[in-house]
This record gives C-alpha cells, structure tokens and sequence, in this order.
C-alpha cells in the first residue's frame, strides 16, 4: 500500500484533500477506521439524532470529570464513518465572522485573515436557495458541497426573527455573506434531501478516480526515518501494516483523535510521552494543548398553540416521516429543523457577535432523548468565545486506548457571566409581542429561577456541549513554543508530516465547526500542491457602525 499522499481520518477537511489531491493527478490513499454512511440514519437530515448516540457511527468519547461542572461528564461525540463528523452532526453551515480569521492571521497563523480564506469558503460552496445563487462576490455556487436553507414553513421561524427584530437587534438575509449579525435564515448542508456530507461532496467523486484509494483500519502511529514521515502504520485487530507515503502523511483525524496519534508517534509534550514509555522524536508540548469548545443551553417555553413538531414524535408520524423521505425525499424528513439563527452581541463595546443562537420549533434534547411533554419551541444559546482552555492527552500507549479530554469548562468567571446574560437576553427575546400568540409559560429554566445564584445552578447542571472540539494542534508561527504547526499545517520539527482539520484552529470560530473545516482542508491541500494561494478577497463585512456605544 503505497501513495504519494497518505490522508489519515475520512472526515471533513480528509475529505476534501482527498479531492483536490486526486485532481491534481496525485496519488492518494485516505485511511479510516469508521466503515459506509450508507442508510437513513445518516443520509435522512431529520434522523440527526441517531448516528451520534450509535457506536457504529461515533467513537463514544466523552470528557473526563469537569471539575468546574461538579464532575459531570460530558458527550464528545466524533464521527467514526467516511464523512467523519461531518455524516453525524447537524448539517448547520456557519464559516464564522471575518475577524475570527483576522485574529488567527494576527496571532501567527500569518496567511489566514478573512481576505485569505474568504476564496476558499467561496470555492467549497454550491449555495443555493429556491434555485438562485447568491451574490458572487460574497458566496460560492459552484463548489462541491452543496448549502441551502430549510423551507421555513413553521411560523415559530419567522416569530424567533421577528422578535429579535422587535428587541432591537438586526435582521440579516444572509449571515454567512456580508453581515453575520443579526437573525436570519439558517443555513445547512443538505442538498435534494439528503445530508450533504463531505463524504458525498468530495469522498466518493474523489474515489472514482483511479488515483485515489479508501484504506480501511486505525492508524496507530507515523513511521518516521530520520525526522521524517515517510508511512503510517494501522491495525486491523492484531494485524499491523504500513501504508507507506512517498511524499507527505497529512493527518486529519479530528481535534481529539490527531493530536492523540502525533502523541503516539513520539511528536508531543516530551514528558508526558517519557510517562508512557514512547520515545521522543519531537518535544512540542502544545500538542493536545489549547482545546476549546461552544458550550450551550436549552431555552424552552411551552406552545399555547399545537403547532410544533411535538405532533410527529411518536412511533407512527415518525415512520410516516420516514416512508415520505426515503420513496420521495421530501416533507419534514428533508431537513435538519434548525431554520432559524442568530448572532448577537452581549453587550455595547463587543466588535462582533460574541453569542450564537439555534432555534428548533420543538422542546428536545440535542440528542433526542427526552422531549418536553407537550407542545413546545426552544433556543440554543450559548457564547462564541470562551477563556477556558482543556488538552487532550494520553490514557495509555495503546493505540486502542481513548484518551483523556478534559475541557476545564466553566473555568472563567466570564464564562458564568455571559452564559447569565444569554438567559436573561434570550427571556427578553421570547417576551416580544411577536412571541404572544406562541408562547404558553416557560419550561426551562422556569420562572423561578432569577437570581444570579439560581442561574448558576440551573447553567452548571443543564450546560451541554455544542460539539465544536477545537484547537489541539494549534497553527502558529515556528517561534511560538505552543505551535504546532505552521501557517502551511506542516508539524514544526518533522519532515513531511501536516495537520489539516480543526485541530490546527488558533482560536474557535463563531458557530458551527464543519464549513472551517472543510475551508482548512481546501486551502492546506493548495499548500501541499505548492501553489499560489487563491488572490485575496478586497470585500469587508459588516460591523455594526455604532457597536462601541450600543449592544444593538
């Protein structure tokens, strides 16, 4: 088994390099211990719940005790099937803001500003709505992978944004062009139906090339010779083989699973391998280091009217959802249900949104689990940028072994103080006149919880993970001990070896992680071919002109 480009991890920014690559007429070979995304759980965008609470789709990670969240563990769930996360999460498409990507320009990531990136946000997309593009010089609509907003026929939809105007706050058409802030339409990446996952954008036309190859197995370790990366070695069961690599390994295998496999192959904090008896090719002790995080809450309020889609949870609606979807691909089971958004500030003197809302005209865990009893609609709500920083670090040096992935959520004393202020602001928001013929009374977290103190208990026990694991392999300048890898994602130290998936993100971005990643995996794979980047976009976006005065 042998190619010039050896991809470690199937998942978004794999993905993409995989395509790119192979159409460049270069040899690849893509390595992934997950197995198909063939099926409804995945392809049916309504089922989002499902794959990532099955252990065939998932790697079933979840954080160790969270000492600020009284020892609660929270979900960490990773995609484990060609797609990676991108086939179990939940199809929202958010770049995030221009200045996310200035900030990482300015910390070290020198290449990456907005004006950088934005071509490659703009050569991924096919976006689309009711068979219109948008406005070219802001949006892509040629790309492979295919965006688009839900049908919004539910009038909660248009009541969340209506009320946010009411509040206040700006409505925006389109929050990945020109102006993120504001509430609008929400984006997702479902295309004639089905979930438009990176597997289905770039994967499978990438695998019917002759140049490109899908190897089955868990990549255990990086061969290297002489400070270089020359192969990867993967286990199937006890059987251990090595795919070897011509010219580069380039690992994207997620932000919990890629800094674990540097760790493995001796490229990592030097004493903390010594501690697993792995010997030290590379000491960077900012591998694993650097984790973030969204954290967000469930804002739910019971429906005075039966109009949500309460109605459709039980066993017959949903098999009727599910014969609909796979004979016809159309009606409920077509879309993710988060058709609504927003992105605000907390408070005047904030440049750019710094809270991020979903809103679901049903009151239900992200995972399904549990639904109110009764009719009801809620908010996710939760900060964009929090302090608190984890690490990802080794249980053991067995390959087989999850590791350890400690968030430290909740570390910061502002992070209580904004997730306060997204309750009370989100209160204010469902109080609009837009939101009386709707709303019944509040479900959580209750009337009777007001106070500071009250606040803090309903956030520490009802607080859950957005799923947006981020920045282990944190992108920087060589001279930054912390840094990973350069602003090309080669991994300082060793010859031939990259990181291209969200671990590399200096900072998170504003909202969902899946089209940064992606945008990390185009952009890297221009920098392994050699060329000139894309020319830089001389579009600015829009920052509220009064922001230093006022919150809205």
């Amino acid at each position: 088994m042998r190619a010039e480009y050896v991809i470690v991890g199937a998942g978004s920014a794999g993905c993409a390099m995989a395509y790119r690559l192979a159409e460049a007429g270069k040899s690849v070979i893509v390595i992934e211990f997950g197995g198909t995304d063939a099926g409804p759980f995945i392809q049916m965008p309504a089922a989002l719940s499902y794959p990532m609470n099955m252990k065939t789709y998932d790697w079933g990670y979840r954080s160790e005790p969270e000492p600020h969240l009284g020892g609660r563990r929270l979900a960490t769930p990773r995609g484990k099937v060609i797609g990676g996360s991108s086939s179990i999460n939940g199809m929202v498409y958010v770049r995030g803001h221009a200045r996310d990507f200035d900030h990482w320009d300015k910390s070290g990531a020198s290449g990456w500003s907005y004006a950088d990136v934005l071509p490659y946000f703009k050569r991924q997309e096919n976006w689309h709505e009711n068979g219109q593009g948008g406005d070219p010089a802001w949006r892509g609509t040629d790309g492979p992978l295919h965006v688009s907003r839900g049908p919004r026929e539910n009038p909660l939809f248009h009541a969340f944004v209506e009320a946010g105007r009411q509040a206040g706050y700006p409505v925006t058409d389109d929050y990945n062009g020109e102006q993120q802030e504001g509430f609008g339409p929400m984006e997702q990446t479902v295309w004639q139906g089905r979930r438009w996952s990176a597997a289905n954008a770039y994967l499978k036309p990438a695998l019917k090339r002759d140049n490109c190859q899908l190897v089955r197995g868990l990549a255990s370790k990086v061969i290297l010779h002489e400070g270089r990366a020359t192969g990867v070695e993967i286990r199937n069961g006890e059987r251990a083989e090595v795919v070897h690599a011509e010219r580069e390994v380039i690992l994207a295998a997620s932000s919990i699973n890629s800094p674990k496999l540097l760790m493995l192959s001796g490229i990592g904090p030097a004493a903390h391998l010594r501690d697993h008896g792995i010997g030290v090719i590379a000491d960077r002790p900012g591998v694993g280091q650097n984790l973030q995080d969204h954290l967000e809450l469930y804002l739910q309020m019971a429906a005075s009217q039966p109009i949500t889609l309460y109605k459709h949870w039980n066993l017959f609606s949903k098999a009727l959802i599910g014969a609909q979807w796979l004979f016809l691909k159309k009606g409920l089971g077509t879309s993710n249900q988060f058709e609504s958004a927003a992105f605000i500030r907390s408070k005047a003197g904030v440049d750019y949104p710094d809270i991020q809302y979903h809103f679901l005209p049903i009151a239900v865990r992200y995972d399904g689990q549990t639904a109110a009893e009764g009719h009801g609609f809620q908010a996710h709500v939760g900060p964009m940028r929090s302090p608190s920083r984890g690490a990802v670090s080794l249980r053991s040096a067995d390959p087989f072994d999850a590791p350890k992935i400690l968030f430290n959520y909740m570390s910061s004393d502002q992070d209580w103080q904004d997730f306060r202020t997204c309750i009370r602001l989100t209160r204010e928001i469902f109080a609009q006149e837009a939101f009386k013929p709707f709303v019944k009374h509040e479900i959580q977290p209750g009337d009777a919880v007001q106070s500071d103190d009250e606040l803090n208990s309903f956030i520490k026990e009802h607080v859950e993970s957005a799923y947006h694991p981020c920045g282990t392999c944190k992108m920087g300048a060589a001279e930054d001990p912390m840094a990973v890898v350069d602003p090309e994602g080669r991994v300082i130290g060793v010859e031939g070896l990259r990181v291209a998936d969200s671990s590399i993100f200096p900072r998170i971005t504003n909202g969902n992680l899946n089209g940064p990643s992606i945008m990390v995996g185009e952009k890297i794979s221009d920098h392994v071919l050699g060329r000139q980047p894309l020319p830089k976009a001389n579009d600015r976006p829009w920052i509220h002109p009064n922001w230093q005065n006022t919150q809205r």
